[in-house]
């Protein structure tokens, strides 16, 4: 099992952040070796300080209306290398050593594996 890496995140950072009006913010998640999108998701202000604060990806379900920490079920853990957040503070990027088989639910390495077009 790799290690966490807590983020420390300043105060004025944390506050940098700009949620949706559901209390919400896009985290895109990227592998920290090959730069491939592995998946996207949503967290509030909580699973942000947990993720950041716990050294692995937790999001917000929105389907379920809960806290999930990834891989908690499938084992495919998420270990957090690197966290930044974009220019407007509405989208967080999360470059992740990526345990297991992969990041999507379908078994995929990446969410990201249908091309549009031929």
């Amino acid at each position: 099992m790799p290690d966490a890496t807590p983020i420390d995140a300043t105060p004025e950072q944390r506050e940098a952040v700009r949620y949706n009006d559901d209390g919400l913010v896009a985290a895109v998640v990227q592998d920290h070796e090959s730069g491939q999108v592995l998946m996207m998701a949503w967290m509030n202000a909580e699973t942000l300080d947990m993720s950041l604060t716990e050294g692995r990806t937790v999001f917000w379900s929105r389907s379920r209306q809960e806290v999930w920490r990834k891989g908690d079920t499938s084992g495919d853990r998420q270990w957090i290398r690197n966290a930044s957040f974009d220019c407007d503070g509405d989208t967080l990027l999360f470059q992740v050593e990526q345990e297991g088989d992969g990041a999507c639910h379908t078994g995929e390495y990446s969410c990201f594996y249908r091309p549009f077009g031929s």
